[in-house]
């Protein structure tokens, strides 16, 4: 049975986010479990409903790659309390045009990284009512990863031990509810 394809949405479009490096970290950890494909989301132009009728090719391309996904995973930083514009945008260009969104009954998981002691908290919450409104299916738990020294090492991976294992235990979960869920799509 071939793996379930994953699309990896990071929230910044940064080249040195610490969230691009997280995600990167998790695909890392999915090795195995699922397939993944990070989806471009900084060449999207603003959403513009006077657009919808001719997509531009940056959409069709990424509402395609989303479609085409049994999974979603998103990685977010925290902009202002709420998620950054770039993903915003990506978010609605994927629900639009209306009737012809790519979220509804799509697998999904959220999480990020910051500095902070509650890492991404607030951004994921928004994120996840405005996902599950839209008709996303999101796998039940938080993972908020405050970002400090060592959590990263030279080759890319969770350095840390405990937060490491703790990850593990979400990537199998998700890889697990993905499968399930376009088994039986």
């Amino acid at each position: 049975m071939p793996l379930p394809q994953v699309a990896v949405i990071i929230g910044s479009n940064r080249k040195e986010s610490i969230n691009r490096k997280y995600a990167q970290a998790l695909i890392k950890l999915g090795a195995g479990k699922f397939e993944a494909k990070i989806a471009r989301i900084d060449d999207l132009p603003l959403f513009n409903q006077d657009n919808e009728a001719n997509l531009p090719p940056e959409v069709a391309r990424f509402k395609d790659e989303i479609k085409k996904a049994d999974g979603v995973l998103i990685v977010t930083p925290e902009h202002d309390r709420s998620m950054p514009t770039v993903l915003n945008n990506a978010v609605h260009w994927g629900a639009r045009p209306f009737g012809k969104s790519v979220w509804p009954g799509k697998p999904g998981f959220i999480t990020g990284t910051s500095g902070g002691a509650i890492g991404t908290a607030l951004a994921q919450a928004h994120l996840r009512s405005v996902m599950l409104g839209l008709g996303m299916t999101l796998l039940g738990g938080e993972a908020y990863v405050q970002n400090k020294q060592g959590l990263f090492d030279d080759q890319g991976n969770i350095g840390d031990e405990t937060t490491q294992k703790f990850l593990q235990g979400f990537v199998d979960r998700f890889a697990t509810f993905v499968g399930r869920l376009s088994q039986n799509a």
